[in-house]
């Protein structure tokens, strides 16, 4: 499968707590992907074309389908299973990943579902998944204030997007051409617009499908690795141990056939945390 990695990346670790971007497809493949854990974050899946069986340890089976939002707390800690279905014959999506607050990082395990209606501003269609945009509100619980949202321009449009000026926002660029503000993206880049923003403007000349995600700056250093998100070199060791151990922390996920996901091996030197430059 193609797959391209916008967060995290030299420049910038975090958009708000967007810690985690990969886009990928459009793709003729089967996905299974074995069970496998996750600490102090959030997973939001949102697909573009394609269908994926969801499974995990908080006894949640689900599928994941286009325009359709799953988002899964795993905290503390969850493990799941992604499986496309027979009826699936291409992939094509964004995989998400929020970090969690400390204050909240241990939260337990969660499972939410959200389809989001269709709201047209100036021609272009907008489904927000997460926050709220073009007068449109998600339902769906958040540990730090974020916006995450699919906008479809068609040929020749220009938006202006009411945003709020304590967000930073990233605008994903997946199929055709746009500009944000003066600057134009290339296929699967992700443009960065920093705070202070009361308005950000999308123009496309072919027409164009974006994936907006927006936050409050996270101010807070992470360490990411594999699967997990701490604070530590020593926590990320002690969950991978957890992990190898099949600890009750990332419990059981039923209904998979096959085995669970061994962990890697960890790098040879100390993990570092991470953050944005000031």
């Amino acid at each position: 499968m193609s797959v391209r990695r916008t967060l995290p990346q030299k420049q910038r670790s975090l958009i708000g707590a967007w810690c985690f971007c990969d886009h990928y497809g459009p793709d003729d493949v089967k996905m299974d992907v074995a069970p496998h854990p996750h600490t102090g974050l959030q997973t939001v899946s949102w697909l573009f074309t394609g269908e994926i069986e969801h499974r995990d340890s908080h006894g949640v089976h689900a599928f994941v389908r286009p325009g359709e939002l799953n988002l899964m707390t795993g905290g503390r800690g969850i493990a799941h299973s992604e499986v496309s279905t027979p009826s699936s014959t291409v992939l094509h999506g964004v995989q998400l990943w929020v970090a969690l607050p400390d204050a909240h990082r241990d939260a337990p395990r969660d499972f939410q579902h959200y389809a989001p209606p269709t709201v047209t501003l100036d021609g272009a269609a907008v489904r927000v998944f997460l926050g709220e945009l073009a007068g449109s509100t998600s339902p769906v619980t958040t540990f730090t204030p974020l916006l995450g949202a699919e906008i479809i321009l068609p040929a020749g449009a220009t938006i202006e997007l009411g945003v709020a000026p304590g967000f930073e926002h990233g605008v994903l660029l997946d199929t055709g051409d746009v500009t944000v503000g003066e600057t134009a993206l290339t296929p699967g880049a992700l443009g960065y617009v920093g705070t202070g923003r009361t308005a950000l403007t999308l123009g496309t000349r072919d027409g164009a499908r974006v994936v907006l995600l927006g936050g409050e700056p996270f101010g807070e250093e992470i360490v990411m690795w594999w699967n997990f998100v701490g604070r530590t070199h020593d926590e990320i060791v002690a969950y991978r141990d957890e992990w190898q151990a099949e600890a009750e922390r990332f419990g059981r996920v039923d209904g998979y056939d096959g085995v669970r996901l061994p962990a890697p091996p960890l790098p040879g030197g100390r993990l570092r945390p991470r953050g944005n430059p000031a």
